[in-house]
């Protein structure tokens, strides 16, 4: 099953559907040092280095599955604006590549922030564009007029949906991934294979996490760590603590733990040692300060990002217990992205931060992409049957 990328970043979402799987048509990419890393780890003849606005999608030829992570500007809805003409949003470009290519299904990722009330009219917006690839925004037409004719035609059902579309907020925790991360995932599958799509089931939680620290002391077994007592943990933690001890009672809690930072990189050396890990390099200047406090130990990872101006905040350091923090390396940072250690970023640290924290965790990525397989399959084989 081949795939085209498009706002491929530096692949993570992409490598992941390579690991369950999936073969790559092309990688459409804007950002140079992102080519160059996709370029490493994937070939410089399936890399488009380039506006999307100018890529050939006939060139492509028939693929199954369109993703990536398409940037969506959030704007002020107060004012005019045509959607479809606003350079700093991309979902259009996405939608046409639907409209133009007809894939079995799609799947795209964004930030949490789509989910937000002020943004809800314009999220509804892109889901029915996405239902109705072919039903196109006129020259001169807002937005939001296009948006009340799709209202129409899919509340009244005067359309059979081109897409059946879902989406969901999905954290990178609930799935082994050691991160919180939060993010939006829209998948969608051709009306005419009838598949009625769900995202894959949680795996991993953090009352699992705590059950194991604080109820049965198992993490605690698994690293050889000290005990904690329980008049250590914040009070927060103790609320959660007898939460889960009421709810569960004797019987543990069904998921796998969360992953903590200790747990991914508990065999990664100190980068101030001498290790033979080229992108794993100390960097020295981390200091905490008020909402620039660090990832804890011994808990998942806060969610990598770059910061302002590309400069990596305090998500990207580790607190230790004793106070100290340190940031992370690329090399750790790609571990908790769960990419491969043999994975290439090219760019000086702040470069790398920002492809890794824009990067779709791989693991998650590899999950979807299974989910996305299998319901293919299902479909193939059905066809084969009735053939």
């Amino acid at each position: 099953m081949r795939t085209l990328e498009i706002f491929t970043g530096t692949g993570g979402l992409a490598k992941g559907l390579e690991m369950a799987g999936l073969e790559h048509a092309t990688f459409v990419e804007f950002n140079r040092y992102a080519c160059l890393s996709l370029g490493k780890n994937f070939g410089d003849k399936h890399v488009y280095f380039g506006d999307i606005k100018d890529f050939d999608l006939s060139s492509v030829g028939n693929v199954d599955v369109v993703a990536g992570g398409p940037p969506c500007q959030p704007f002020s809805l107060g004012g005019k604006h045509k959607a479809n003409h606003d350079n700093r949003d991309m979902f259009p470009y996405a939608i046409r590549s639907i409209e133009a290519l007809r894939p079995k299904t799609f799947v795209f990722e964004n930030v949490k922030g789509l989910l937000r009330s002020s943004f809800s009219d314009y999220f509804e917006y892109i889901i029915l564009r996405l239902s109705y690839p072919s039903n196109k925004i006129k020259k001169n037409e807002e937005w939001q007029e296009h948006l009340l004719s799709l209202r129409i035609i899919h509340d009244k059902k005067k359309v059979e949906p081109e897409y059946i579309v879902k989406y969901k907020l999905l954290n990178a925790a609930d799935y082994g991934i050691p991160q919180t991360r939060e993010r939006v995932f829209i998948v969608g599958f051709r009306s005419d294979l009838k598949v009625d799509y769900t995202f894959p089931k949680q795996t991993h939680s953090e009352d699992r996490l705590l059950w194991d620290m604080f109820v049965t002391n198992e993490y605690q077994k698994r690293h050889n760590l000290k005990v904690p007592q329980r008049n250590t943990a914040t009070l927060h933690t103790r609320k959660q603590i007898d939460y889960i001890e009421q709810k569960y009672s004797m019987f543990e809690p069904e998921c796998k733990p969360w992953q903590t930072i200790r747990d991914t990189l508990w065999d990664v050396p100190d980068p101030r040692e001498n290790h033979g890990i080229w992108d794993h390099i100390f960097r020295d200047g981390a200091r905490t300060y008020p909402g620039h406090t660090g990832s804890a130990f011994d808990w998942p990872a806060k969610t990598i990002k770059a910061g302002g101006h590309g400069v990596p905040g305090g998500e990207n350091m580790i607190a230790y217990d004793n106070g100290t923090v340190r940031y992370l390396t690329v090399f750790e940072a790609k571990r908790i992205q769960t990419f491969p250690d043999d994975f290439i970023i090219i760019g000086a640290w702040g470069e790398a931060m920002r492809q890794i924290g824009n990067a779709v965790p791989v693991v998650l990525g590899k999950i979807i992409g299974k989910s996305l397989i299998n319901e293919l399959t299902v479909f193939n084989n059905a066809l084969r049957l009735a053939g």
